[in-house]
């Protein structure tokens, strides 16, 4: 019976490379398929990616715009002026979806956690910020944000 196995087992790895040595014959149709496929889907990652990274930058500047507004030159912003709560209905008024007070006090948020636009990650995007700004512990923030990059999570 071991010696059924064994022969088997040898017989199955002869065929195993002959049938690695044999070419199979390319069908050109098929390769100009694969190519194609593969330059639309790099071409629709890299739009992604673009129009992610410019969400980013529009967001961060919303922030830096209501910052400056609130502050109107002074060091700190007056309290309770109500205007995220106005910037909220007036924008999903004009735009759409997508500004709630929540939102638009998050891109605020952007702002004031990360001043200079410059030390952002392209690699990540506007809900990767959403989920670190959610962290108050600067130090844990720093750490989440060094592990996304790292690890690609974005």
């Amino acid at each position: 019976m071991v010696g059924m196995r064994v022969h088997f087992l040898e017989a199955t790895q002869t065929l195993l490379s002959i049938f690695k040595t044999m070419s199979v014959p390319e069908n050109p149709y098929i390769n100009l398929l694969d190519q194609i496929g593969r330059l639309i889907a790099d071409g629709r990652n890299k739009a992604a990616a673009a129009v992610n990274q410019t969400m980013v930058i529009t967001y961060w500047n919303v922030g830096k715009y209501i910052v400056e507004f609130e502050q109107q030159g002074k060091e700190r912003a007056e309290y309770g002026t109500g205007l995220l709560k106005k910037l909220s209905q007036d924008l999903t008024n004009r735009l759409g979806s997508g500004f709630n007070h929540s939102n638009i006090n998050y891109m605020r948020m952007f702002y004031l956690e990360f001043p200079i636009l410059g030390t952002l990650s392209p690699k990540l995007g506007w809900h990767h910020f959403i989920e670190i700004l959610k962290i108050s512990d600067p130090l844990e923030r720093s750490f989440y944000l060094k592990q996304t990059e790292i690890e690609g999570w974005g």
